[in-house]
């Protein structure tokens, strides 16, 4: 047990990102009691996951495989992503967790005790923002220093899209598919790099395996067009070890299956609903006519302008660095630039069935590769005025976060 709790592993550092982190979490949790302050009743998108949710935990069918009858449940209404009452998006993930906590209630979910309860559907999309701030800390340190990490936790702590996104304010809970996804890509590559150990494949990664494959589950039952996470994940274990890579095709094989496992438990194991689930989902839903429109590419500059207004300055500089400064050029910044360009793509080619997760999930890989570069800029001669800019800025950013959500209680 001392040898667990060592300085490396509970120091300074991990005390100063754990203060930046409630810090987010106190800016979501302003941001629920705004919410559940203004609103009188909930909204229709989250009564609908709420009532599936129960209605799957009380045994009475499957969340959203097909949708209850309005009648026979006061939370449901018609969703429009639906298809013969089958949620074409999502699988049951979301409901699930959006009803776990009302399980505990000890009483009925009336309006009178509305102010209470209320809160406690969006504790596990908090805890989704607290977790994917956590790994976002863990990977950035591990890549880019000390100084990275925190420069990339403290984008993350204080975007105000993400902010919304872990208090599902007037969105919807994107949160959980962004931590999929940032768990797959980085679980896939931390993979990949013990296979340069000679040992049993399975046996010795079985803990990063199950990772692998729960992180694919919650990627993909949070979002079904996340599907496009499983193929990545494997030109990352076949590119970072190509001197195993018939054991990297195992591992990857492997995790599918207690992936699969996983989503097929979401359904509580109903073979029939699960397939059929499956018969109605959408799992990407392509369309190219956006990439010839060009106020698509406007919003979507707006609206990562939106999720990080830092971005309009760092991204740019950031960007340059790379392509004009080779010793920048390393799989730690180039893999995360990839997947976070990536996603902004498929965004764009899936307005309707899955673009808003696809633009918040690229948004912590776009953190990772930001503050490499920084931090590579923080290596050299002109450290002092580079860092001077970086805390002005960062500065500057977190103050605007702030004075925005003052002013949305003043709304």
């Amino acid at each position: 047990m001392g040898s667990y709790f060592t300085r490396e592993r509970f120091g300074r550092p991990q005390f100063l990102a754990a203060l930046i982190l409630l810090a987010f979490l106190a800016q979501a949790l302003w941001l629920v009691h705004v919410e559940l302050s203004s609103a009188q009743s909930m909204d229709g998108e989250e009564a609908l996951r709420i009532g599936e949710g129960l209605k799957q935990w009380h045994g009475r069918g499957i969340a959203s495989a097909p949708l209850s009858d309005p009648l026979d449940d006061p939370f449901i209404h018609l969703s429009q992503s639906s298809e013969n009452g089958f949620d074409r998006e999502h699988s049951p993930l979301l409901s699930l967790v959006s009803a776990a906590p009302l399980l505990v209630w000890p009483s009925h979910l009336n309006a009178e005790s509305a102010t209470y309860w209320r809160w406690l559907p969006k504790l596990p999309f908090l805890a989704c923002g607290l977790f994917l701030g956590a790994s976002l800390w863990y990977v950035a340190r591990r890549l880019c220093g000390n100084t990275g990490g925190f420069i990339a936790l403290t984008l993350y702590a204080f975007s105000p899209s993400l902010i919304q996104a872990a208090a599902v304010w007037q969105t919807e809970p994107e949160i959980v598919a962004a931590w999929g996804a940032f768990g797959t890509i980085f679980t896939g590559i931390a993979v990949a790099h013990t296979l340069y150990a000679p040992r049993e494949v399975v046996l010795w990664n079985w803990r990063r395996i199950v990772l692998l494959g729960v992180s694919l589950a919650i990627a993909i039952g949070s979002q079904f067009s996340m599907m496009v996470v499983v193929p990545m994940a494997l030109i990352f274990l076949l590119y970072v070890a190509p001197v195993r890579r018939r054991a990297g095709l195992v591992i990857w094989i492997a995790a599918c299956v207690v992936g699969l496992i996983v989503l097929f438990g979401i359904y509580f194991f109903h073979l029939r609903t699960f397939l059929e689930s499956m018969r109605h989902a959408v799992f990407l839903g392509l369309t190219w006519r956006a990439f010839a429109v060009l106020p698509v590419y406007k919003q979507v500059a707006i609206r990562l302008g939106a999720a990080c207004p830092a971005f309009v300055i760092i991204l740019p500089v950031a960007l340059t660095t790379y392509f004009l400064w080779p010793r920048s050029r390393y799989f730690g910044n180039t893999a995360p630039l990839l997947v976070g360009v990536l996603f902004v793509v498929l965004a764009m080619a899936t307005p309707h069935t899955g673009g808003a997760g696809f633009l918040l999930a690229a948004i912590p890989f776009l953190f990772i590769f930001v503050s490499g570069v920084l931090a590579d800029l923080l290596e050299t001669r002109y450290r002092p005025v580079i860092l001077a800019c970086i805390v002005a800025l960062l500065i500057t950013y977190m103050a605007r976060t702030l004075l925005a959500l003052a002013q949305v209680s003043q709304n």
